[in-house]
């Protein structure tokens, strides 16, 4: 039987599913809504995925999880590698683009940069605190202007005119699109303002003084928009890649990642099966009271185990965490796990950060399993 390696990437707007071969081919996707229940659309998309494959002939070889949600996630699928969104996204752009130097992401509720050298993500930056350059607030103004979100990126192409909106707010962009409409501006010259708009955004608040290099790789739901598109290209005078399958990039770099801790560790998935578990989950919050942000921390707890944590603004709680989750799935020595694991508070950023070293020494590593014939003989 051959072995399907599972990615899931869990965000707060859409819930994205893959399953890739051996040969990294893409055998089943699903792009889903996330309706603010992720168990349920995780579930049910697990059963179109059982639905579709002919399990007589394949079997779970390793399952990812990566996306905001991914802590809970992660526990009830029983998944062998839990890993940042940047850390899955480069990897699935510099697998297919190797040559990659700029990865442009923009999801849901929040959007990315990533700089590659040599085929590692060198450098980063995340925009996670304003809507105004996220692909919820394009649903939202397809919304107000009556545009099917589909045809919306096409109409910008059609404009004849140049018209700019204000786009370092969400609030002062709408009141201006009003304003422009009162003016005459058609609605595609609007939309093209705003898809320019939403560049400068990026561009100001992501980019800033960064070096970018070429070639530029553009994925994330907001991929798919054409106007979006053309103003990037607009903006650096040169061409962005969109890939095909650039909406579920996040899950196809962490089902990539999974495949690669499972032949690297020699384990047997830690899958749990299709059936997924009947657990009761609930939710308490606290105050953190350490600086001056006051964050709102957000524990979800499952047999009075705590296995995931949100709304801590400097990461604090939610590395704290990771680390412990990451030394359950990763089935390593405890000891060692304590040692590795002697920093608790670590900063955003400190999670996100590569191991350039240690990368290369992996895909090596990785790169000699998948010659070796001894592959076949991983436990099972």
């Amino acid at each position: 039987m051959e072995n399907l390696y599972l990615g899931v990437d869990i965000g707060s707007v859409s819930i994205n599913i893959v399953a890739l071969d051996k040969n990294n081919e893409l055998m089943f996707k699903l792009y889903e809504r996330n309706s603010g229940n992720p168990i349920d659309v995780v579930k049910n998309g697990l059963k179109q995925f059982k639905k579709k494959i002919n399990f007589d002939k394949y079997r779970m070889g390793g399952v990812g999880v990566t996306g905001s949600g991914r802590q809970l996630i992660a526990y009830v699928l029983g998944a062998d590698t839990v890993k940042n969104e940047i850390t899955a996204h480069a990897r699935a752009a510099t697998y297919y683009y190797p040559d990659v130097g700029t990865i442009f992401e923009i999801g849901g509720q929040d959007s990315k940069l990533i700089i590659v050298e040599d085929g590692l993500a060198v450098d980063f930056a995340m925009n996670t605190v304003c809507a105004a350059g996220t692909g919820s607030f394009l649903d939202h103004q397809a919304e107000r202007l009556g545009i099917p979100i589909e045809e919306f990126g096409g109409l910008a192409l059609e404009a004849e005119r140049d018209v700019r909106i204000a786009g370092r707010c969400t609030v002062f962009a709408e009141s201006d699109m009003i304003s422009k409409q009162q003016y005459g501006f058609t609605k595609p010259e609007i939309i093209k303002g705003l898809s320019e708009a939403l560049v400068r955004n990026y561009m100001n608040n992501l980019v800033r003084n960064r070096v970018l290099k070429e070639k530029y790789i553009f994925q994330g739901g907001v991929a798919a928009n054409a106007g979006i598109k053309a103003a990037f290209e607009e903006e650096l005078d040169a061409e962005i890649i969109v890939p095909e399958y650039y909406d579920v990039m996040g899950a196809v770099g962490i089902a990539m990642l999974a495949r690669r801790d499972i032949l690297r560790n020699k384990i047997k998935t830690g899958f749990r099966g299709f059936e997924i578990t009947t657990e009761e989950f609930k939710t308490r919050s606290f105050q953190c009271g350490e600086c001056a942000n006051n964050c709102e921390v957000i524990e979800v707890i499952a047999d009075e185990k705590i296995i995931a944590v949100t709304g801590d603004r400097c990461g604090k709680w939610t590395a704290s965490l990771e680390d412990r989750v990451r030394m359950d799935l990763n089935r390593r020595d405890a000891s060692s796990n304590l040692q590795k694991n002697q920093s608790k508070h670590k900063s955003e950023n400190d999670i996100y950060k590569n191991n350039e070293d240690k990368e290369k020494i992996v895909r090596q590593e990785l790169e000699e399993l998948e010659r070796s014939e001894e592959i076949s003989g991983i436990k099972k």
